[in-house]
């Protein structure tokens, strides 16, 4: 996944999504193309058509801020997608090289979520792969996949796969096209603010081909942080339960986040999160002492 195809592949999907109407341009007759034109896009932002075509074609990344400013402006972007083609038009100004060593949740972050007893909470890094999790929240979001597995690297969860690819997964979401649709838009942001990563290259490049409905939305391009809202789930166990998710971005260079989750006060996602909480501290012991007697 390369910078230059992924700034203008941004690009030519925003230019192509504004019409002429929209942004005061008189249209003479049929297009040959949906959209706007790049000489279009280029007066508006104020920029020569050379520049801005370059700029498509991602053969200048030395744009300057008022440059990149004015071409969000022409395009319309919203707030994240701005901060998006940010990082995609200054890569070196913005992106951070790949770690060499596996990522793992620092010990005081896993402390912090196994002392929420009442908090389903989830410690994901920067490509949305599971670095650890509490008892709750293992129990709400995958307690059909063993406590332990976020800790083997080979076969460590990973959020958007398991929305796309499992089955119990999928079938938690009520509003599944929703959840997927918020899924792509932050795993595009993410993107974009990472160099040149083989695993996100990877992971991409298996949903793709694993998964239609996750090809079509990431050739969309689109982007949001996505960083609080509700989401409806419909738990096997303890049935429907509408809650508030937060999500807390570390405040070091490793781009780990904590989701959590949260039901509103005296409702029934509260009561269901309690019983949750009640059946997942039963299970935990009974593995606890299955672990006793193998040992």
């Amino acid at each position: 996944m390369s910078n230059v195809s992924e700034l203008g592949e941004f690009l030519r999907i925003r230019r192509a999504a504004l019409q002429p109407e929209d942004v005061g341009i008189k249209n003479y007759g049929v297009r040959r193309v949906p959209g706007l034109r790049r000489e279009e896009l280029a007066m508006l932002a104020g920029v020569s058509n050379t520049y801005y075509t370059r700029m498509e074609q991602g053969l200048s990344n030395n744009a300057s801020e008022a440059v990149i400013d004015a071409i969000a402006r022409a395009l319309n972007l919203n707030q994240d997608e701005r901060a998006h083609l940010f990082n995609l038009a200054r890569p070196g100004k913005s992106k951070r090289r790949p770690q060499a060593r596996p990522d793992r949740a620092r010990p005081g972050t896993v402390l912090l979520i196994n002392s929420m007893t009442s908090t389903p909470a989830v410690v994901l890094g920067r490509r949305s792969e599971v670095l650890a999790w509490n008892a709750l929240g293992h129990k709400l979001v995958a307690g059909h996949l063993d406590f332990d597995s976020p800790n083997d690297l080979a076969e460590r969860p990973n959020m958007t796969k398991l929305l796309f690819l499992d089955g119990h997964t999928r079938a938690l979401y009520v509003n599944w096209p929703e959840e997927a649709a918020r899924a792509v838009s932050s795993l595009r942001l993410l993107a974009g603010k990472s160099a040149e990563d083989p695993e996100l290259t990877g992971l991409v490049g298996e949903l793709t081909l694993k998964s239609p409905e996750f090809a079509k939305l990431w050739a969309k391009h689109p982007v949001q942080n996505c960083m609080s809202g509700l989401k409806l789930m419909h738990h096997p166990e303890v049935g429907t339960l509408e809650l508030n998710f937060e999500v807390l971005a570390q405040p070091d260079e490793s781009g780990h986040r904590i989701l959590m989750y949260t039901a509103d006060e005296d409702s029934p996602a509260a009561a269901g999160l309690q019983l949750l909480a009640t059946t997942s501290k039963t299970a935990h012991r009974k593995d606890g002492l299955a672990r006793l007697q193998i040992n």
